[in-house]
C-alpha cells in the first residue's frame, strides 16, 4: 500500500511548465513562480500517468481565483489530472473506523 502512495521517479519539466502554463498562467513573474510552491510539480506527476494517478487535495475549487492563486482542483481541470478530497480517497480505499461501532 505505502508504494502506492510514494513517487519513486523524477519529474518531467517538460510536464511542469505545462501545468504551470495551461494551469495558471503563461506569463508568470518570478515573484509569481515562488508563489506556487510545490503544487505544479504535484500535478506534473499526476498529468505523467492521468489514467493512475489522482491529486488528493483538502482545498476547494475557487474558479475566480488566478494566475498563481488558483487552487488545486482549478488547476488539475484546467491540464486534465482527475482530483479528490481526502474523504473520497478514504472511501474509494475502504478506509473504515470503528468509532461506531455497533451495541450488543
Amino acid at each position: 500500500m505505502k508504494t502506492a502512495l510514494l513517487l519513486d521517479e523524477s519529474v518531467d519539466g517538460a510536464l511542469v511548465q505545462e501545468v504551470i502554463t495551461q494551469g495558471c498562467a503563461p506569463d508568470l513573474s518570478d515573484t509569481e513562480l515562488e508563489l506556487l510552491g510545490r503544487d505544479p510539480f504535484l500535478v506534473a506527476y499526476a498529468l505523467a500517468a492521468p489514467e493512475a494517478r489522482v491529486v488528493v487535495t483538502s482545498e476547494v475549487s475557487k474558479p475566480k481565483r488566478q494566475r498563481q492563486n488558483r487552487h488545486l482542483p482549478d488547476v488539475c481541470q484546467s491540464v486534465g489530472v482527475q482530483c479528490c478530497d481526502p474523504f473520497a480517497l478514504n472511501r474509494v480505499l475502504g478506509f473504515r473506523t470503528d468509532w461506531k461501532t455497533k451495541k450488543s
